[in-house]
């Protein structure tokens, strides 16, 4: 029979090693509570990759975030005004990346999908093609395609017909509608809208009512107009694609004709198309270059447009 004081012993160990015990439960508990609530707060980066291999610097243009390429934080890792970066995009670049809910890289040679590189499309969520002036080799329309397909977002800015700022024979106008007529993955007019070939000197296209748009009415601001300073429109195609949809008009026009700025689907991805560069040009940019502040322009709301249409295609 055992003695009094090892009973004693025993049953104090044994009380020891239970409140251990429910003090372990009680911590992997705790931690199982914790974790969840951490990882709901967990902000989402958007990742958008803007293009500069297609001459979107050629003649007058510059239309890059930043001249630190891939990586625009090179240049500034914490930019608050559009002279940290240089680019006349530097505005939109920066707006995007003050929210801390964006990782942007840029572009400078062919866009692939589904391979290896840093820059492959597949590492993204939007493209941002800021009036491309070289036509897109056949391998590269079918990387963009299948990207949009896949769920990804593809921002489209044009500008008139004629601007060939390389002198290639090709303009945006052309570039862009050899995109979506001319690929591999389908050229059966799949967005549901074609790019006019004009050059409307002027005007400030006004937005249509449509309280619930996530586009005109977003987290940067409500779209009331744009600008258009030498740019071009859209013919929205409804029987092509039902998704296909005006949201800015050129004065007097409205449904299927003289959309300034339009949305679309493709598969699983957003499409979004810009009649114009010059609203997303805030002035500044490099040394040489003759720039003009449509960004901050005070007649419209080209900043919300632009940011807001980002955050659609990107979510």
């Amino acid at each position: 029979m055992p003695s009094l004081g090892k009973f004693t012993s025993r049953r104090r160990l044994t009380t020891a090693l239970t409140v251990l015990g429910l003090l372990a439960t009680g911590a992997v508990a705790q931690a199982a509570t914790v974790t969840p609530a951490a990882a709901a707060t967990a902000a989402t980066t958007h990742r958008v990759l803007f293009d500069d291999g297609h001459a979107e610097e050629a003649g007058n243009a510059d239309w890059i975030i930043s001249t630190s390429k891939p990586d625009p934080l090179a240049q500034d890792s914490s930019p608050s005004s559009d002279k940290d970066w240089t680019g006349a995009l530097s505005s939109w670049g920066i707006a995007l990346q003050k929210t801390g809910d964006y990782s942007l890289k840029t572009a400078t040679s062919a866009l692939t999908y589904g391979g290896s590189s840093a820059n492959d499309l597949s590492n993204f969520d939007t493209l941002v093609l800021p009036e491309p002036n070289i036509k897109f080799t056949t391998a590269e329309k079918t990387a963009i395609m299948n990207f949009v397909k896949a769920g990804g977002g593809l921002f489209m800015i044009s500008d008139h017909t004629g601007s060939d700022r390389n002198n290639d024979g090709y303009d945006a106008v052309q570039i862009l509608n050899d995109l979506m007529t001319n690929n591999s993955v389908d050229s059966t007019d799949p967005f549901g809208f074609s790019i006019d070939s004009l050059n409307i000197s002027s005007g400030y296209p006004a937005a249509i009512s449509d309280s619930t748009n996530p586009v005109l009415h977003g987290s940067f601001g409500t779209v009331t107009k744009s600008l258009i300073a030498n740019g071009t429109t859209a013919t929205i195609k409804p029987a092509d694609n039902s998704a296909a949809k005006g949201l800015l008009y050129r004065s007097g026009y409205s449904g299927n004709t003289g959309a300034f700025f339009a949305t679309s689907t493709f598969g699983s991805g957003k499409v979004a198309f810009w009649g114009d560069s010059s609203p997303v040009d805030d002035g500044t940019g490099q040394s040489g270059n003759t720039l003009y502040d449509g960004w901050n322009d005070t007649g419209a709301t080209n900043a919300a447009l632009a940011l807001n249409a980002t955050e659609w295609l990107s979510s």
